[in-house]
């Protein structure tokens, strides 16, 4: 018999999960707020089905999300939300994958999606939102800029960045062990002006910063002004200032931008697939194609309505 133990703590996990998962969605895909409540809405219809069905709400099959159609039409809901449920889930368990709460998944039906580019940020765009014109002098400003240098410098993603070590920092080679989805770990060279802002950082910023940190937030690179461990939330909040005194509209200040940015303007400099697979740390190299499909793309949209892309 289980107990009521038992119950409490599975819906404190799932509790956990849900939320992680839209401040994932939120901080590192810049979903909007209507957009989280959409997932948040989606999510708790799917609790509501496990509850009655008696079953975990995590992991999610193919046999269990069919079930959970059948029960939404019968209850009168509309075909889009259907959809819109189904890729949540979708979602929901490639989060689960991403944060390692699951090792392994089905692959889940997927309703199909209009075809939309990723958001990318201009070469002009990147330097204004790392230069910025703040007080250079100020820890917190030297660390947000050595933020947005490192992720854009380095491909990463908000959730690598903040769990970046003092002991991944390797100074004398510089490259930086960054570890990525399933906690494998890669190697991510840091040169040029990147190198001197976090030299600058560990020198001037980081020991201010350092002076009121918990015992458990002291061996992470980068730390709030009070000496906790930066979060993605942090990460987003940095950039959506900084982005909004550079004059970048809202749509692309989220971290991932920088991270697709990085990743189109090296292709667009010739760099090959394989070596930036290597940077972004992608397991296949479908994943990283991607990119060249975007910069082709844009390239089109350039060639078709600018007017003056023809030559003479």
């Amino acid at each position: 018999m289980k107990s009521p133990n038992d119950e409490c703590g599975k819906r404190d996990e799932a509790d956990s999960a849900i939320s992680d998962f839209l401040e994932y969605m939120r901080c590192e895909r810049d979903a909007s707020p209507n957009t989280i409540k959409a997932y948040e809405n989606d999510l708790e219809s799917w609790r509501r089905f496990c509850a009655a069905a008696g079953r975990n709400l995590y992991p999610i099959d193919r046999a269990s999300l069919s079930r959970f159609m059948v029960r939404l039409e019968s209850e009168g809901i509309s075909s889009g939300t259907r959809s819109r449920r189904a890729a949540t889930l979708a979602s929901f368990t490639k989060f689960l994958m991403y944060d390692g709460r699951i090792v392994s998944a089905e692959t889940l039906p997927l309703p199909k999606r209009s075809k939309v580019l990723p958001q990318v940020m201009t070469e002009g765009e990147i330097e204004r939102l790392i230069e910025d014109g703040g007080n250079y002098e100020n820890a917190v400003a030297v660390r947000d800029r050595t933020m947005i240098e490192m992720v854009y410098g380095c491909g990463m993603r908000a959730s690598e960045l903040v769990s970046i070590k003092m002991s991944d920092i390797d100074e004398t080679g510089g490259v930086i062990y960054v570890k990525g989805k399933g906690r494998k770990e890669r190697i991510v060279p840091y040169v040029g002006s990147l190198k001197d802002s976090v030299k600058k950082y560990l020198v001037s910023a980081r020991p201010k910063l350092c002076e009121h940190s918990a015992a458990d937030s002291r061996d992470f690179l980068f730390l709030s002004k009070n000496g906790r461990r930066m979060s993605r939330q942090d990460m987003w909040n940095i950039l959506q200032k900084r982005g909004m005194r550079a004059g970048i509209a809202r749509t692309r200040l989220h971290p991932h931008v920088l991270r697709h940015s990085f990743a189109t303007h090296l292709q667009r400099r010739g760099m090959n697939l394989r070596t930036l697979q290597e940077l972004l740390g992608h397991s296949s190299i479908a994943t990283t194609e991607k990119y060249a499909h975007i910069d082709t793309e844009l390239r089109n949209i350039y060639d078709n309505f600018h007017p003056r892309a023809e030559t003479e």
